[in-house]
């Protein structure tokens, strides 16, 4: 996976081409933390 900032938003490109922006970053959570994506990226 690849990630990727332009004007102010995070883009990740998956390995199979699809990609997602970061809509919510830098949840805290009782394990670490997430970053919400606004699409389903999966392996190739």
């Amino acid at each position: 996976m690849t990630a990727k900032s332009s004007g102010g938003k995070v883009t990740i490109t998956g390995e199979n081409g699809g990609s997602a922006t970061v809509t919510t970053a830098n949840v805290a959570q009782s394990n670490g933390v997430i970053h919400v994506v606004d699409k389903v990226l999966l392996p190739k």
